[in-house]
């Protein structure tokens, strides 16, 4: 009895200094964070050495917002691991509290650890100064951690605005294309002038700025024209749109003017030199709302005007009184006569279809594009605005291709298109596919693409055209060799792996210098 007795205890100290096993988990918002993935996984190793456990698998979102669950991968894929129970390892190890996010709802957070603790998972916080165990003073040290990390977000979110909202009041651009007849100019903190920044182009020291000043004369005046032919010959912006194209002027993204890129003209503020800022607001991965004229941030005389007050002015007159002599019953009747005719509605159809008030003024009128909708009894949820946007994909699909072409041949390259696959064969050596990846939004509004390369044309090289969220024109760009990418549909973020993004480029340069031939001395 006593040797199995002291069987029984050996098996159970041996049980006891058995390593368990452990999956970490870490996450930071940007690059310049004090809580780097580094620090941490360094810290959680302590920890796990120190306790004898046993690292087998890293979750890592690197420059992921905590603020919400959506776009960070790796806690994407812990979570589904955990509810797959594959028992691969019993404990997770977390820095601290923060790292599930910084949730406006701190129930969120705890619904996380709740899911890996029904599954028979434990949660360790390794830089915590209390033990994860369940008791009275865990669970509230918990809740009162979770609460100042949503509290630090939106002291945050108040900071940032008020410090963007600063930077509007001395002139200075927030983002966005400069537009047609105007260029980004990039500044230094004394307000010297440093370059002008091409499409694609940012700025790379924080101290910089960038303000708007007048593109090339010829620019101007079209836009200048634009605005007398509106006002002066009371043309309407579908007549200008169509002169513009007989003439064979093309926008700022080199396409054919449309009614509705025209009215952007004749409505922009920046025109006549006015800085405009919170239009719009997306703060803490909220919902994006459209604000109130009154909750904008504007700097008149922060640019230098390329149009003259009082034909700006005149223009949003008409347009107002436009607006303003078609009833409430008259707009819905126009907006229930063309989703009878289309089947279905959005701001960009609105926007291009003649004798309709646009988009912006059902928003001002009824409050927002939905309420309106809800008016004529159509259901957004069963919107297929996507039938729209692949119309538009499609029609400039065979532009971005000629458009590839042309530059290629003009830096000496060789190239021919396939005609039924739009394979491009460049200098006899390599077979290139262009793609175009539409974005897409999530139920809590972030962007998504969806990118699906046609291994059947075995192409060497795909050429991936990431669409900005409206779908209207190229954000950026993947050159993506056929060698290095096993999956062949992609999904990609706003923000990327970097085994994934160091594919990406802001424009096509990186490739056309693939193609270019230079000129080889002859032998002598």
């Amino acid at each position: 009895m006593s040797g199995n007795n002291r069987d029984s205890d050996d098996l159970r100290n041996e049980e006891e200094l058995a390593p368990r096993r452990a999956a970490m988990y870490v996450r930071m918002s940007t690059d310049h964070q004090k809580y780097s993935t580094e620090n941490q996984e360094v810290a959680i190793r302590e920890y796990a050495e120190r306790r004898n456990i046993d690292l087998v698998k890293i979750y890592t979102d690197g420059g992921r917002s905590g603020l919400n669950f959506s776009g960070r991968s790796a806690l994407q894929n812990l979570i589904a691991d955990v509810q797959a129970e594959t028992k691969e390892y019993s404990i997770i190890l977390i820095y601290d509290v923060t790292r599930w996010g910084r949730y406006q709802d701190v129930d969120e957070s705890a619904y996380y650890e709740f899911i890996c603790r029904r599954a028979g998972y434990s949660v360790h916080y390794v830089a915590e100064q209390f033990t994860n165990d369940g008791s009275l003073q865990s669970n509230l040290m918990k809740n009162i951690k979770r609460s100042m990390a949503g509290e630090y977000s939106r002291e945050l979110s108040v900071k940032v605005f008020a410090g963007q909202c600063r930077l509007i009041e001395k002139g200075f651009r927030q983002g966005g294309p400069a537009g047609y007849g105007l260029r980004r100019t990039l500044i230094d903190e004394k307000g010297e002038w440093k370059a002008e920044l091409k499409q694609g182009e940012h700025k790379s020291l924080q101290t910089d700025r960038v303000i708007l000043v007048p593109g090339p004369e010829e620019e101007i005046q079209i836009v200048r024209w634009m605005y007398k032919a509106f006002v002066e010959n009371e043309w309407s912006e579908r007549q200008i749109a169509d002169d513009l194209n007989r003439r064979g002027i093309l926008t700022d993204f080199e396409r054919q003017w449309t009614r509705a890129t025209v009215h952007q003209v004749l409505t922009n503020e920046k025109y006549i030199g006015t800085n405009v800022y919170n239009r719009r607001s997306y703060k803490l991965k909220e919902k994006r709302i459209n604000n109130p004229e009154e909750q904008w941030v504007k700097k008149e005389g922060a640019f230098e005007a390329v149009v003259e007050p009082r034909y700006f002015y005149t223009a949003q007159g008409i347009i107002r009184e436009r607006n303003r002599k078609i009833s409430n019953d008259e707009m819905l009747d126009k907006l229930r006569s063309l989703c009878e005719r289309q089947g279905w509605l959005s701001g960009i159809l609105i926007d291009e279809t003649e004798d309709m008030p646009t988009s912006s003024a059902y928003m001002n009128r009824f409050g927002s594009l939905t309420e309106a909708y809800k008016l004529i009894g159509y259901d957004p949820g069963r919107d297929v605005r996507y039938i729209e946007i692949n119309r538009h994909l499609r029609r400039i699909f065979p532009e971005i291709v000629e458009s590839v072409i042309s530059r290629i041949k003009e830096i000496g390259g060789n190239v021919w298109r396939e005609v039924g696959s739009d394979l491009l064969f460049v200098n006899g050596e390599i077979k290139v596919s262009v793609v175009i990846c539409r974005c897409h939004q999530t139920g809590t509004g972030a962007n998504r693409w969806k990118m699906h390369l046609d291994t059947s044309l075995q192409p060497d090289l795909t050429v991936a055209i990431r669409m900005d969220p409206t779908n209207t024109q190229p954000m950026d760009y993947y050159l993506l060799p056929a060698l290095d990418i096993e999956n062949p549909k992609l999904r990609l973020m706003e923000n990327n792996h970097v085994a994934l993004d160091a594919y990406r480029f802001d424009d096509l340069e990186a490739f056309f210098v693939l193609t270019e031939r230079a000129a080889l001395p002859e032998a002598a």
